[in-house]
């Protein structure tokens, strides 16, 4: 059971601002983490729930190019569009700090104490690098066969397997932005951090916590502890990022997979400055320090386990005892439509804006927790979303209102009814099956959803029975219940509880089950006919 305590600050993995979030994005990290924070909320803890765009990669500028605009004026418009999304999807976060000087010097200041530290070496390395326009290639900028799984890949790491492919590790790599270009193999000296000096630490601290790890997540760690782990780059040959600060790779960016750390740093003073209404701390990392003993839990996907996993957990490592490290990482799986995967370039994807305008949030959130890709690939079609929805949410929840209203008229709501024994064991059950999907432990948003739908039907039947029966003595315990299943859907189903919430029904998680209720009505879901 999570206790009060220290502030737990909730980080979902940085969306690239190369176009609006979808709802593979949606059903994976954002919805997730929301549903913690609100659990945690409702818990009585200290939440700071976050994120900001990534700006610097390398696929805001092949998208640039790709849609004929300017990496400046694409971030600009994605960033829009993705905190809109998050807003539409009830996502309960402050907002997303802009990407300004501020949050430059934060990445700065992060990695020159890595580099006053003397943690950074000096390295040969070799790189793609494309003839005719005369650019080294890293990341989305270079396409090529994954050495590890034989698939297409981009460079940094294989969406598929997810191991890293940094460097020239890519089987016939060539030019994203120039397929024409032809790609030699070029040396240049780079500031890297050797991930294999922190080895013992590494493998230590996935010991300690395998046990709070998703399978296929910690599985590839244990592969990618299994060889030599590679160095990371610091800095690149690019024009596009912040530019590094070191005399010895003049010219140079700060490598834009290493900005996770200090932007989520960032993220979290923003959040708790617009929260509080504070004025901007002059260190940012205070919230992260080890001393304050702050909870620090990740959601992302699978393809970003090596960086977010494996590359970011070492950066923290390289400082020393200053900042907190991860309590665990929730990783999900890929989400498709219609059987394929979401893809923005080929237009194969629904936006949050488009979902939204077809249901309402409600409807949306309880369908992509039931359908979440937690530990597979799952799939998304508007079909289901509709039957579905249908029959496992809207009706049996119109069906009970109906029911708890017919059980209920003629009565003084201020009047409280007393609550049987068996009935206070029943909600103290409830919450129990609500704590056991929603806890890092076993956290399962589908399992969630599948609570919700279930005790409906069972609170549906009943109702409809009380209802029938004028049973003042089973009302109690029914409204009880209903109070319990409200307070547990509430992190999924946030509408509808925030309106019963509104009328006076207390839905604080976890209370002790009251000796009386007094009658209530339950809302009628949005856009549910009633």
């Amino acid at each position: 059971m999570t206790a009060p305590g220290p502030r737990t600050i909730i980080v979902s993995a940085t969306p690239t601002p190369n176009g609006d979030l979808h709802v593979g994005h949606l059903a994976g990290p954002y919805l997730a983490g929301d549903v913690y924070a609100r659990y945690l909320r409702a818990n009585g803890r200290s939440v700071v729930y976050t994120t900001c765009t990534d700006d610097s990669q390398s696929y805001v500028v092949t998208t640039a190019r790709r849609r004929g605009t300017t990496p400046e004026q694409l971030t600009a418009n994605s960033t829009a569009e993705i905190a809109r999304s998050l807003e539409l999807m009830g996502i309960s976060m402050t907002g997303m700090p802009p990407i300004d000087d501020r949050y430059r010097q934060t990445v700065l200041d992060f990695m020159t104490r890595l580099h006053q530290a003397d943690r950074f070496q000096l390295k040969t390395v070799t790189l793609p690098y494309a003839k005719h326009s005369g650019t080294f290639l890293y990341d989305g900028f270079v396409g090529g066969v994954c050495p590890v799984c034989l698939s297409a890949s981009r460079g940094g790491a294989c969406e598929d397997c997810g191991h890293p492919t940094s460097y020239d590790d890519l089987l016939d790599p060539y030019s994203t932005m120039d397929p024409a270009d032809p790609v030699v193999l070029r040396e240049v000296e780079i500031l890297v951090l050797p991930m294999e000096e922190y080895r013992e630490q590494l493998t230590s601290w996935f010991k300690e916590r395998q046990d709070r790890w998703r399978p296929h997540a910690l599985q590839l760690i244990r592969e990618l502890l299994a060889r030599p782990l590679p160095d990371i780059p610091v800095t690149i040959p690019g024009d596009w990022g912040i530019p590094a600060p070191f005399p010895e790779v003049s010219g140079q960016i700060v490598y834009p997979w290493i900005e996770a750390m200090p932007a989520s740093i960032l993220s979290t003073a923003w959040a708790i400055e617009q929260a509080e209404g504070a004025a901007a701390a002059d260190e940012p990392d205070t919230h992260w320090r080890a001393e304050h003993g702050a909870e620090l839990v990740y959601f992302h996907g699978f393809d970003n386990v090596y960086h977010w996993g494996l590359m970011d957990l070492t950066f923290l490592l390289a400082h020393g005892n200053r900042y907190i490290t991860p309590y665990t990482s929730v990783c999900n799986e890929f989400y498709d439509l219609d059987g394929e995967k979401f893809s923005t370039s080929r237009g194969h994807l629904i936006t949050a804006a488009e979902l939204m305008a077809e249901v309402p949030q409600d409807i949306a959130r309880f369908y992509l927790a039931l359908t979440a890709p937690e530990f597979q690939r799952t799939n998304f079609t508007r079909a289901e979303l509709r039957s579905v929805t249908a029959k496992r949410l809207i009706e049996p929840w119109g069906a009970l209102s109906d029911a708890l209203a017919r059980a209920t008229d003629g009565l003084d709501r201020g009047t409280p009814l007393p609550t049987s024994q068996a009935g206070r064991r029943r909600a103290a059950a409830l919450v129990e099956r609500f704590r056991l999907c929603y806890e890092l432990s076993d956290y399962s948003l589908v399992r969630a959803a599948e609570t919700i739908a279930r005790q409906l039907e069972r609170l549906r039947d009943s109702a409809v029975a009380v209802a029938a029966r004028r049973d003042r003595a089973g009302l109690a315990d029914l409204l009880l219940e209903v109070r319990t299943l409200l307070a547990g859907a509430a992190p999924i189903l946030t509408e509808v509880t925030d309106r019963a919430r509104s009328a006076g029904v207390d839905l604080a998680f976890g209370a002790d089950a009251p000796a009386a209720i007094a009658p209530f009505a339950l809302p009628r879901l949005t856009g549910s006919a009633g």
